[in-house]
């Protein structure tokens, strides 16, 4: 079983698509592992994870904030029952204020996500891995 407190997961669409998972398999060898370094804070952390590191957003939704060769890469994410992070969407944020847009579409995955699986169910998926 996980050591860490906090299980990070991505979230998949009802097709079988993971945004998040998708965008870190796009990228260089060396920004693979910034990304995946920074999930593994978040793991480690959960909600103690600050910034320059993280942030919450607004209503339940917080942005892991990693800067990559001058671009500044946005995961959201939020956190469910007791010890789940849920990885929605991510983009790479060209204005001061994270798009309203992006906001949404996290929340749409998570209304998605939790209507999908209780914690029960992610206890068996996770223990059901670990065999």
């Amino acid at each position: 079983m996980n050591e860490n407190k906090w299980h990070v997961l991505y979230y998949e669409t009802t097709s079988g698509k993971s945004p998040v998972f998708e965008m870190i398999e796009k990228r260089a060898v060396r920004e693979k592992a910034k990304i995946l370094n920074w999930i593994s804070l978040l793991e480690q952390h959960g909600p103690n994870l600050t910034r320059p590191y993280a942030d919450l957003l607004k209503d339940g939704i917080h942005e892991l904030r990693i800067k990559l060769s001058g671009d500044q890469i946005r995961v959201l994410y939020f956190f469910c029952y007791r010890n789940y992070i849920i990885l929605t969407n991510s983009f790479t944020k060209n204005t001061d204020k994270v798009p309203e847009e992006e906001i949404k579409k996290a929340q749409s995955c998570r209304l998605d996500f939790l209507g999908r699986y209780t914690e029960k169910k992610l206890q068996e998926i996770l223990e059901n891995e670990n065999i």
